[in-house]
C-alpha cells in the first residue's frame, strides 16, 4: 500500500494512458462519421460507395477526387440526384472537410444509412496521392 502511495503518479499516468487507448474506440461506436482516405478507396471499391463533393461548382472545377460527384452543399436538402439506395455508403467531400462534416447530418436526416465526410477533404486525398481530376 506505501508503494501506491508514495507512486501515486504512475497510478495516474496509467490510468490516463488507458483512457486515452479507448476515447477513438469510443467516439467510433458513439456515431463519428469521419474516414479515411484510405477507409474511404475501400469503401469505393468494396461496397460501391459513392464519394460526394459538396463543395461550389468553382471549388469543384478547380479540382475535384477522380469520379466525385458534385452536389453543393446548399442543394442537399431539395436534390434529386442522391443515390436512390439509401444503404450504399455515401462519402462525402469538400476541400478541408469542415463543410462534409456538416453535410453528413443533412443526409443522415433525408435516410441515408451510411453517409462518412472524409477526414480532411480534398487536402487529404491530394497528400495521400489519389487522383485529382479538373473540369474542362
Amino acid at each position: 500500500m506505501t508503494f501506491l502511495i508514495e507512486n501515486w503518479f504512475l497510478l495516474v499516468a496509467a490510468a490516463v494512458s488507458g483512457a486515452m487507448l479507448f476515447v477513438p474506440m469510443l467516439s467510433r461506436r458513439s456515431g463519428a462519421t469521419g474516414v479515411s482516405t484510405s477507409e474511404a478507396v475501400q469503401l469505393i471499391n468494396r461496397e460501391k460507395g459513392v464519394l460526394i463533393d459538396v463543395s461550389e461548382p468553382a471549388e469543384y472545377t478547380a479540382g475535384h477526387a477522380g469520379g466525385s460527384k458534385n452536389l453543393p452543399f446548399g442543394s442537399l436538402e431539395t436534390s434529386n440526384d442522391l443515390p436512390r439506395n439509401k444503404s450504399l455508403p455515401l462519402l462525402l467531400m469538400c476541400p478541408t472537410g469542415a463543410r462534409a462534416q456538416r453535410a453528413v447530418a443533412i443526409l443522415s436526416k433525408r435516410g441515408y444509412e451510411r453517409v462518412n465526410s472524409v477526414t480532411g477533404g480534398l487536402a487529404a486525398w491530394r497528400e495521400a496521392n489519389l487522383p485529382i481530376e479538373r473540369a474542362a
